[in-house]
């Protein structure tokens, strides 16, 4: 099996930089569906047999033109957006950024229940990504396409890799950044990270 992860398109709040997570279901701007149409130029070839998406219309919007050709498709809550609480659909201010670090400073130290006000842990993250993963495994397709986003993305590639969860911060991560996974023999192997070079015409 051969996945592809793809983070979604620009929205305007990814713009603007407020914080979106699981409770904010934003669209995709101008910039965030010509980052998908270019994604869609570049791997509209690739035999995918499945599309998966999260619940969020920032994910489908994105997934719409691979989705517009009849390939079968499932949204899950399971790759949803980390939820991050009373923070979302506001603007980053000085104390929300502390606030931010210092959780990522607790996840760093192996603190995964930490969470901001309302919000989700790593370890609930965790959880579900798990659960999306067991499903994945014993899908009988053979090319699967799954959009979903940043944090869930970073979380993704650590388990995927087998790395400690206090490492997510090393996984970089842009609007439809792709990453191409292996999956045989119950193992995973990632052959491409944060892959967008089919933004390169893209002002």
């Amino acid at each position: 099996m051969v996945i592809y992860f793809v983070r979604h398109g620009q929205t305007a709040y990814n713009k603007n930089h407020i914080v979106q997570g699981s409770g904010i279901d934003s669209s995709l701007n101008e910039k965030g569906q010509n980052q998908a149409s270019a994604l869609f130029e570049k791997y509209k070839q690739v035999p995918f047999d499945l599309v998966f998406t999260s619940k969020l219309q920032r994910t489908q919007q994105t997934a719409q033109p691979f989705l517009d050709t009849q390939i079968p498709h499932i949204a899950t809550a399971d790759i949803n957006e980390i939820n991050w609480g009373v923070h979302e659909g506001k603007k980053s201010t000085p104390f929300m950024i502390t606030a931010y670090k210092d959780l990522i400073e607790k996840w760093g130290n192996n603190d995964f229940d930490a969470r901001l006000e309302e919000g989700e842990s790593a370890n609930e993250l965790q959880t579900r990504l798990n659960r999306f993963l067991d499903q994945l495994k014993s899908r009988p397709e053979k090319t699967i396409l799954v959009f979903t986003h940043g944090r869930t993305l970073r979380c993704l590639m650590c388990l995927i890799e087998g790395k400690h969860l206090r490492e997510m911060e090393n996984y970089q991560h842009h609007n439809t950044g792709v990453f191409i996974v292996n999956y045989e023999a119950n193992k995973f192997e990632v052959v491409k990270k944060n892959d967008i070079s089919h933004l390169n015409h893209l002002t």
